[in-house]
């Protein structure tokens, strides 16, 4: 039986789908992955771009309301952000919680080429936490 996975972020749009796709990557075959935002803000361009750097792509993804699956029973849930934590519902299930801050690469500023390194640090730092995982 596959694991049911959530990621949890604030808006739904950089860390935390960063995070579904590493999970999909890695774990896809033994777990189904979700991720959600407490706010959705849309999939953030640089996230996709920054994935597709490795590989991966994530353009289908949707920003998704972390109310939408409040009936899905997690094994694991994944906040990627203190903020997320701190607002994460309650969830009927004995799920797992991890909680790991990363960095909002969205708040990054300067160059463009400045901004996509910070893109590229914090995609470096969520795909080595997601390898790590045991799922």
């Amino acid at each position: 039986m596959k694991k049911n996975i959530l990621v949890l972020c604030t808006g739904n749009s950089c860390r935390s789908q960063l995070a579904e796709g590493y999970l999909r990557h890695f774990y896809g075959e033994t777990a189904t992955i979700y991720s959600a935002g407490v706010e959705t803000h849309g999939v953030n361009p640089r996230a996709i771009q920054t994935m597709l750097e490795d590989s991966i792509d994530i353009s289908a993804h949707t920003s998704n309301h972390v109310d939408e699956y409040l009936h899905i029973p997690f094994d694991l849930i994944l906040t990627v952000c203190d903020h997320a934590s701190e607002r994460c519902p309650i969830f009927p299930s004995s799920a797992k919680r991890i909680h790991h801050n990363f960095s909002d690469p969205a708040k990054a500023s300067g160059t463009e080429e400045e901004i996509m390194e910070a893109f590229r640090k914090v995609r470096g730092e969520i795909k080595s936490f997601c390898r790590e995982l045991d799922c």
